[in-house]
């Protein structure tokens, strides 16, 4: 039986007793009914994971004893930021559950020329703290002790201007035209940008721009794939090829 990991959001602390957040205390007194003295796992996010077991039960609130440090799921060798269009609600969400599980350690909205949601600034909050909740919920299930950070929605181009001062990444933009193919990627490389496009694609002047930036142009294959199936097979290609899948 799979044991049940949480996310806390605060440090741990062998033989601290803390209370778990609302939603995952009715989660596991509604949904999986565990009781006094079962066993879990508490992570941080920041790679720190511990032993726990359940101390007291009540109708809102649990508390848990924390037990000894494990060793976290390590992280996959290769950094790749995922800078993703933003697509609508249940697309955006899937690319961002596969990326978490798939080992990508950065991930940034992208407000594009083709993007059919607009987000206003109360909106973009609303759906940063949505995409966090996905973001847990992926690592609590695929194992990982070590959140992705999440970027607030940015603009394309402010994106692109803030990625060109990184030198030490790839920069590749998943492009159905091009002429090469992700095996075309130097080897060894330690970072990887991935820049897919929203439901509708780039533009021809949003190609050029991350053209002008560094971005080279690699293509998955012969098929067009949605947005969000792009992002995760190209995040699997690159982990198999690069990084620790395999």
């Amino acid at each position: 039986m799979r044991l049940t990991r949480l996310h806390h959001d605060g440090p741990l602390r062998a033989g601290a007793t803390l209370a778990l957040e609302a939603g995952a205390a009715r989660h596991l007194v509604s949904v999986l009914r565990m009781k006094v003295g079962d066993g879990l796992r508490l992570f941080d996010g920041a790679g720190h994971e511990h032993e726990a077991s359940i101390a007291s039960l009540r109708s809102k609130r649990v508390e848990v004893t924390v037990g000894e440090a494990t060793v976290a799921l390590a992280e996959s060798p290769l950094a790749i930021t995922l800078a993703q269009g933003v697509s609508r609600g249940e697309r955006m969400d899937y690319a961002f559950q596969k990326a978490t599980e798939l080992g990508v350690r950065h991930l940034v909205p992208l407000l594009c020329e083709r993007s059919v949601v607009k987000l206003d600034p109360a909106q973009a909050q609303k759906r940063l703290e949505h995409w966090r909740g996905v973001v847990i919920a992926a690592c609590e299930q695929c194992g990982r002790a070590t959140l992705p950070t999440i970027a607030a929605p940015t603009a394309l181009d402010v994106h692109l201007a803030e990625a060109a001062s990184n030198p030490a990444a790839i920069r590749v933009v998943l492009s159905p035209d091009a002429a090469a193919g992700l095996t075309a990627l130097p080897q060894p490389v330690r970072e990887v940008e991935l820049l897919v496009g929203p439901e509708g694609g780039f533009s021809a002047l949003e190609l050029a721009l991350a053209a002008r930036t560094g971005y080279r142009a690699l293509r998955l294959g012969p098929r067009v794939l949605r947005t969000e199936t792009a992002a995760a097979a190209a995040i699997a290609a690159l982990q198999a090829l690069r990084g620790d899948l395999g």
